[in-house]
């Protein structure tokens, strides 16, 4: 009896919410305010719902949280955007400080901006991650063009200079490109860097930082983030079709 009740409200709601849409462009303003405020209300959690549902029933089937992880691992993490599908999906020529999501943001200094991201579908077999991120480069005036993931704070808590912080990732790209992965570590004042390039002769491409040589204070860190930097990417494009991350002690010695 519920699910009947609860189809005929479905049904009832999806009515009165079409006569307002088809009729919104001669309601009263007043009371077109008061159904924006309702229906802006309703799509955070209609947004929500779909995200969480189709990060859930997509495929891989494997599951949007699965990936290999090292012996020992304490943390490990894969970004919103490589598990689910966005609000947003796209930006066409993206300005810098465009945000994918709530974790990707893109800076460059183009005078015209001829980039752009897209979330994309994976349906590669040997997927594990159920989205991907493409970024089309065409005409570029910068002299530099990165990605930022923030880490969430999970990953600045309780870590050291005995761990190492594992970088997993699968690239595609149209031709050659130069692309340096750059840890940022923020502790006090100060902000620790660790620079590495991105092997070319890889597809499925993992490195690690580790922070046994770093400069870094324990107990002041902050935050962490990582740069994805690309050399020279004009008319390329490029696939970032996995991004995860996990964090283990290094052995003893």
């Amino acid at each position: 009896m519920s699910s009947i009740l609860d189809r005929l409200f479905h049904l009832r709601a999806l009515r009165r919410w079409r006569r307002a849409a088809r009729s919104a462009g001669h309601t009263n303003l007043s009371q077109l305010r008061v159904q924006r405020n309702q229906a802006r209300q309703l799509r955070t959690h209609l947004d929500k719902l779909v995200h969480i549902a189709d990060g859930r029933l997509a495929l891989p089937m494997i599951g949007s949280s699965f990936f290999p992880r090292p012996h020992g691992t304490d943390w490990s993490w894969r970004p919103e955007l490589w598990r689910g599908p966005l609000a947003r999906p796209g930006i066409s020529s993206a300005p810098t400080k465009s945000m994918l999501g709530s974790e990707v943001t893109l800076f460059h200094d183009c005078d015209f901006s001829e980039l752009t991201l897209r979330q994309l579908r994976n349906t590669h077999e040997e997927d594990l991650a159920p989205y991907g991120l493409r970024l089309d480069v065409f005409k570029f005036d910068g002299s530099f063009l990165s990605l930022v993931i923030d880490l969430p704070a999970e990953a600045a808590a309780g870590l050291t200079r005995q761990h190492l912080l594992r970088l997993n990732t699968i690239i595609e790209t149209e031709k050659p490109l130069e692309i340096f992965a750059r840890l940022n570590i923020r502790h006090g004042p100060n902000t620790e860097q660790i620079v590495l390039e991105l092997p070319l002769d890889a597809k499925d491409i993992m490195v690690e930082f580790d922070l046994a040589y770093s400069r870094l204070n324990e107990k002041r860190i902050e935050k962490a983030w990582l740069d994805l930097i690309f050399e020279a990417p004009e008319m390329n494009q490029v696939i970032l079709r996995d991004v995860t991350f996990a964090r283990h002690r290094r052995a003893a010695l």
